[in-house]
């Protein structure tokens, strides 16, 4: 044999063994594994959005059983298996979202036990997504079990929000951060404040837990109520100098004329008189301890909610940098 011909035969051979001279039948196309890929990473990355929402399941608020329920948006179709754990913990979790999952899947990803412990407070409630790009939910906090521990801060106020004798910016604040806190579960359409029970002013610059200890130090559950556009009306002519005004969340404005309510809107359209609204609010102004009269009328129809100062620390920290809202949802004739 000949030393070119031994050549071409090892050539062979070492062809055969790298799979180069493989039939068409038995490749794989590069440009359909490149894809495959490719969808297998589209598939980790599912998660565009989690957004948490909490439910106190105890009639006590501490010790309190909180179920803290997922809202996941940005799902591309199909069925998918996403792990998650409560950031500051070891374990994974899974939550199976199946194939007609929809906009938005909601499903219940904690249910949490906590007990009064000053010293390693548990005060706050945040999931992570296990996806190359990292994403966590939003943050919710609850103090009725404890303050937080170290020095933790809630945002930035990017000027001075402050209180005014009906109530203001702030309370319009409060009242947003009380709404945000229950609609998703509760169906909640607004939220009404009593500016009787705001404290203090809250200061441009870094938010830390005395000040928003000092804006709202009760911690009051929020609860939620239905009522009639009527009822609401009648409500909301109850304001006077020593009382003020019960300021609402942006999603309601009215006029007040001479004690009356003149004009009543709901996201822009006016509320009918035998219109059934959902509305939030603390349990000491529903039980007519800031002022107003007591809601005995209206129907209690969630009970589930957090206590406002978590309310408010929970809205701070999700709208940082935070501006004061304008001060104009009441008009005073």
């Amino acid at each position: 044999m000949g030393l070119s011909t031994l050549l071409v035969r090892l050539v062979a051979i070492v062809a055969v063994a790298s799979g180069v001279l493989a039939s068409e039948a038995q490749a794989v196309p590069r440009p359909a594994l490149s894809n495959a890929v490719s969808v297998a990473d589209d598939a980790q990355n599912a998660v565009g959005k989690l957004t948490l929402a909490f439910e106190r399941t105890t009639a006590s608020k501490c010790p309190v059983t909180i179920k803290v329920h997922g809202f996941f948006e940005g799902l591309p179709e199909g069925a998918q298996t996403i792990r998650y754990r409560l950031v500051g913990t070891e374990e994974w979790k899974t939550v199976e979202v199946p194939a007609g999952h929809g906009g938005v899947y909601t499903t219940v990803l904690e249910t949490l036990d906590w007990e009064y412990d000053w010293e390693s407070a548990k005060t706050s409630i945040q999931i992570e997504i296990d996806q190359p790009d990292p994403l966590t939910s939003n943050v919710i906090y609850y103090f009725k079990c404890g303050n937080p521990v170290g020095d933790p801060t809630f945002g930035v106020a990017e000027e001075d929000i402050s209180r005014t004798a009906m109530g203001g910016p702030l309370a319009e604040l409060i009242a947003d951060g009380q709404l945000e806190s229950v609609k998703s579960l509760s169906g909640a359409q607004a939220a009404l404040v009593s500016r009787r029970a705001i404290r203090w002013d809250l200061p441009v610059g870094p938010i830390d837990f005395g000040e928003v200890w000092n804006v709202q130090p009760a911690g009051l559950a929020i609860n939620v109520y239905a009522m009639t556009g009527a009822q609401l009306k009648t409500l909301l002519g109850h304001a006077s100098p020593t009382a003020g005004v019960l300021t609402p969340s942006a999603s309601i404005r009215y006029t007040l004329t001479g004690g009356v309510v003149t004009e009543l809107t709901l996201n822009g359209a006016q509320v009918a008189d035998d219109q059934v609204l959902r509305i939030a609010a603390n349990y000491n102004l529903a039980a007519g301890q800031e002022g107003f009269p007591a809601w005995n009328w209206s129907t209690n129809v969630y009970t589930a909610g957090p206590d406002d100062t978590g309310a408010l620390a929970t809205y701070l920290v999700a709208h940082s940098p935070i501006h004061a809202p304008q001060g104009d949802r009441v008009t005073l004739n």
